[in-house]
C-alpha cells in the first residue's frame, strides 16, 4: 500500500456512521408536514436535503427513526432508514455543528375504536428487545403489577427474532403491544387493557414525553423521572436488574400520584 492509499484508509477509518431518514409525505393533510418536521427537530435530527434527515448511528436513534417511519407510513407517506458514511460534500464536523445549532435553537387519541378491554391468562411470556430503556421498563412494570402478576419477561435481539406460540411481544417491531399513533407502548397497554386510573395516565404522559421526545404533556415530574431512569440504565447492563430498579422507582411514583388524588 502506498502513502496515498494508507492515508485514505486511515481517513476512512475515522469516518463516523450516520442514520438517515428519507421520507415522502402526502400533500394532505396540511398539518402533517409541520407535525413531522417538529418531531424530527425534537429528536435532534438535522436536514441534509429537503426530506433527508440525519442522526448519529446508535440503538436509540434507530428506535426513534423506526417509530417515526411507522407514523409516517400510517399517515399514507413513505420512509426508509439507511446507515451511511459521508465521503464528500459534507463532513462529520459540519453535521456536528448543525446538530449543536439545532439544540441551541431549541428545536421545535388514537383509540382504534376499541370498546372491550384485552385480557390475558396469567403467567404469559412477554417478549421485548434487549437493552431495555424507559418505555420497556415502564411497560414491564405495568404488565407485572396491573395486567399479569405472574408475567415472565424475555429479552431478545431487536432484529431477526421469531416469536414462539403463546408469547406476547411489546415495544418492538410488529409486536402485539407497541406504539400506536402518538401513544407510546405504556399508553397503548393502559388503553388496550382498559386501565382507568389517573395515576397510570399521569405516568403514561411522563413516559411518553421521555420516550417520544415531543414534550406533548410537559408534566413537572418528567425531567426528574428521566434523570432517574437514565441513571439506572447507566448503572446496570443487565435487563432484569433494570426492571427491578425501575419497578421500585415506578412503585414510588405511582404512590405519589395515588396520594395526590386522595
Amino acid at each position: 500500500m502506498n502513502d496515498a492509499e494508507e492515508a485514505s484508509a486511515q481517513e476512512a477509518g475515522r469516518r463516523r456512521r450516520w442514520l438517515l431518514l428519507v421520507h415522502q409525505l402526502p400533500p394532505k393533510p396540511d398539518y402533517l408536514r409541520v407535525k413531522i418536521r417538529r418531531r424530527l427537530r425534537r429528536l435532534g435530527a438535522v436536514a441534509i436535503k429537503n426530506t433527508v434527515y440525519a442522526l448519529p448511528s446508535g440503538d436509540e436513534a434507530l428506535e426513534d427513526f423506526e417509530w417515526l417511519r411507522r407514523e409516517i407510513e400510517a399517515e399514507g407517506g413513505t420512509a426508509i432508514i439507511a446507515e451511511a458514511e459521508f465521503v464528500e460534500g459534507i463532513s462529520d464536523e459540519e453535521l456536528d455543528s448543525m446538530m449543536a445549532a439545532e439544540r441551541q435553537d431549541g428545536g421545535e387519541d388514537d383509540s382504534g375504536g376499541r370498546v372491550t378491554a384485552d385480557k390475558v391468562e396469567s403467567g404469559r411470556t412477554w417478549v421485548t428487545r434487549q437493552g431495555v430503556n424507559v418505555d420497556r421498563i415502564a411497560s414491564a412494570w405495568l404488565i407485572h403489577r396491573f395486567i399479569d402478576g405472574d408475567a415472565r419477561f424475555k429479552f431478545v435481539p431487536a432484529r431477526g427474532y421469531r416469536g414462539k406460540a403463546g408469547e406476547l411481544r411489546f415495544d418492538m417491531f410488529e409486536a402485539e403491544y407497541t406504539h400506536v399513533g402518538e401513544d407510546c407502548t405504556f399508553q397503548t397497554l393502559v388503553r388496550r387493557f382498559g386501565l382507568r386510573d389517573g395515576g397510570l395516565r399521569a405516568i403514561g404522559e411522563i413516559i411518553h414525553d421521555i420516550d417520544c421526545k415531543d414534550d406533548r404533556f410537559n408534566r413537572p415530574e418528567t425531567a426528574g423521572t428521566a434523570a432517574l431512569i437514565r441513571g439506572l440504565v447507566q448503572a446496570h447492563d443487565d435487563d432484569r436488574k433494570r426492571l427491578d430498579r425501575g419497578s421500585a422507582l415506578l412503585d414510588d411514583l405511582y404512590e405519589f400520584f395515588r396520594r395526590e388524588r386522595a
